[in-house]
């Protein structure tokens, strides 16, 4: 807790440095407010990248350019957002890689599941000429890519049963992103899958219409699915990046200097989020044990490595290069 507190301060004084630094540089900017969407609660990692992303930007530019965060899809799922954004009808999100990767389809080359053996492996990507590469590909459909915050490590639950390897999946009806590749990799581990929007799939837990999902721990934790789901498997089948992604024509509006501040401030956010993201990790697997959840910490990996294989000859071609890239480059 002294090693956070003390990053808060460091930030909190670089923030008051910046803020005297570019006031004179933004005085004769026309103000403008930026409405911020994504779909999860206030707890949830998305509202932390965004509530920094909202500070930093503000501060930097003396208050001219106003970030008005919209959080528990008060302004519609993720492709609704990203079909907005490209209307003008929405500014910018924090939006999961699956619906952006339906825009741009080598985006979801990072949903290949087991691509990444670790977090760190995962940043060295997304935040390298790859990851950077693939952002910029966005304007191809009308949008900005700014950085990647994440969602994290995918992992199970489901109502019915432990899953220990492949087998357990038998049958169970698994909710999964409205993307063929975690459409094809539940399929090919046996499950039912099922693609449907998030909020949606709350509806389908609480009725018992679907008997699981895949998703991070934190959003497992603070969507409370331990009142539907009772199980869960450490599958870490997925690395999720999540995007902070803006409308190119909002973008194209904004003078240079805020441009710069809000890709700058975007990176940041998303850095922020990540170290939180991993602080917080322990804990909420220790608070979803308590509320009932039974978990299988040590599933067998390997097993289930072998039944996606045929995920990467379905599709390892069709993202071009970046998966050997991306290979080469976790070497």
């Amino acid at each position: 807790m002294k090693g956070f507190a003390r990053s808060t301060l460091a930030i909190g004084v670089s923030l008051a440095f910046a803020a005297n630094a570019n006031a004179s540089e933004f005085a004769d900017m026309e103000p403008v407010t930026l409405r911020l969407a994504h779909v999860v609660n206030e707890q949830d990692g998305f509202h932390i990248a965004a509530t920094r992303f909202e500070e930093l930007v503000e501060e930097r530019t003396a208050g001219k350019v106003d970030i008005e965060i919209y959080p528990n899809a008060s302004l519609g799922d993720e492709r609704t957002l990203l079909e907005g954004m490209q209307i003008g009808t929405v500014d910018m999100g924090v939006i999961t890689n699956g619906p952006v990767a339906n825009f741009v389809e080598e985006m979801a080359v990072f949903e290949l599941p087991f691509l990444f053996p670790s977090s760190e492996a995962a940043y060295q990507v997304l935040d390298g000429p790859i990851g950077q590469e693939l952002l910029d590909r966005l304007s191809e459909v009308n949008l900005k890519g700014l950085a990647y915050a994440e969602r994290g490590f995918r992992n199970l639950t489901n109502s019915e049963r432990p899953v220990e390897s492949p087998e357990d999946l038998d049958g169970l009806r698994i909710r999964v992103m409205e993307n063929p590749v975690y459409t094809d990799t539940f399929r090919e581990l046996g499950a039912n899958a099922i693609p449907m929007a998030w909020t949606e799939a709350l509806t389908a837990m609480q009725q018992g219409t679907i008997d699981g999902q895949e998703n991070p721990v934190n959003v497992i934790h603070s969507f409370k699915l331990y009142e539907t789901q009772d199980h869960m498997t450490l599958s870490r089948h997925t690395y999720a990046p999540a995007i902070f992604v803006m409308g190119m024509s909002v973008w194209s509006e904004l003078p240079q200097a805020a441009q710069e501040v809000m890709a700058q401030a975007a990176q940041e956010a998303a850095e922020h989020e990540r170290q939180v993201n991993a602080e917080m990790e322990a804990a909420q697997l220790d608070e979803l044990r308590e509320a009932g959840m039974q978990i299988v910490e040590e599933p067998d990996l390997q097993a289930f490595q072998e039944a996606v294989a045929p995920v990467y000859d379905q599709y390892g071609a069709q993202f071009g290069d970046y998966l050997p890239r991306i290979r080469e480059a976790l070497e």
